[in-house]
């Protein structure tokens, strides 16, 4: 009981402050775009519960364990160690560093687009961006690779929990697929996502729809299934188009690119904006006093 207790301690000291630290400025897993991102988040969550295992083991096995003599022998405390636990770190490590590199590749190629995110009121990302896409809906490749690391980090942790004393415990080898195998899945979906356009943010100003984004190559925008005439902005790739009188939020807004449509982005402001040549009028009188 106290061994375990000791274990949950060190993890809390390990986990807790990072946990605050990300949370305040997650920029260290954040990708190129600003959102999270979940390859870069499980890494890091598996280093920290592999580096809390071999600690825990160590302080185990220099005080109550016995000493040097307690980590020898075929069956030691780190036996499974190259057999289940590096495995388990291999398989985000490598989703990790060949999803870096299949993105980079595609953004330079033009056949991905990765626009910023909309900037949220505190500056902190939220967690659901791990398991969604650039437009902010669930994705359910990256939903099942989260749920099952984290079944799998659950089981790792409590195993451990239940007997500290016999040092990191002994699972099937084949656990590591629990890894793995959405890790594989996970990079095979980076590789074959299609380039399709990606709305991030619409603003109405001065009777003029703003539409910002990316992946608009020859755009076809339409509002409420109604095409709207475009302008496109080579230097930030923002679409413009004037809003007529009778088009009125909430509405919903979609673009489509070479044959491919965006999700659609349903935009409803918390106050309706007020026509340019009404709030014209709105200040005549207040101008003459």
């Amino acid at each position: 009981m106290a061994s375990a207790l000791f274990a949950l301690a060190l993890l809390a000291a390990l986990a807790g402050p990072l946990a605050r630290r990300l949370h305040r400025h997650p920029g260290f897993i954040t990708g190129r775009d600003g959102r999270l991102s979940t390859s870069t988040a499980l890494a890091l969550a598996w280093t920290v519960i592999l580096v809390w295992l071999l600690l825990t083991t160590l302080g185990f096995g220099l005080t109550a364990g016995g000493g040097i003599g307690w980590f020898q022998g075929e069956h030691g405390p780190l036996s499974s160690l190259t057999t289940v636990y590096l495995p388990l770190l291999g398989g985000p490590y490598a989703a990790l560093i060949a999803a870096k590199t299949v993105v980079g590749i595609r953004v330079e190629n033009g056949t991905m687009a990765k626009p910023a995110p909309k900037p949220t009121a505190t500056g902190r990302r939220p967690l659901r961006e791990l398991i969604a896409n650039d437009s902010g809906r669930t994705d359910l490749v990256d939903l099942q690779y989260v749920g099952l690391s984290a079944v799998t980090m659950l089981y790792v942790i409590l195993f451990f929990l239940s007997d500290v004393g016999a040092g990191l415990p002994h699972l099937p080898t084949e656990i590591w697929a629990l890894t793995g195998a959405p890790a594989g899945a996970y990079l095979v979906n980076k590789m074959a996502t299609r380039a399709n356009p990606v709305i991030t943010n619409v603003t109405i100003s001065d009777g003029l729809l703003r539409v910002e984004g990316g992946g608009f190559t020859d755009p076809r925008l339409t509002v409420n299934d109604t095409p709207f005439p475009t302008t496109c902005d080579e230097l930030t790739g923002t679409l413009t188009t004037p809003l007529p009188a009778t088009a009125h939020p909430p509405f919903t807004v979609v673009v489509t690119s070479r044959g491919l449509r965006s999700d659609p982005y349903h935009y409803a402001p918390a106050t309706p904006p007020i026509p340019a040549q009404q709030g014209l009028a709105q200040q005549g009188p207040a101008a003459k006093r």
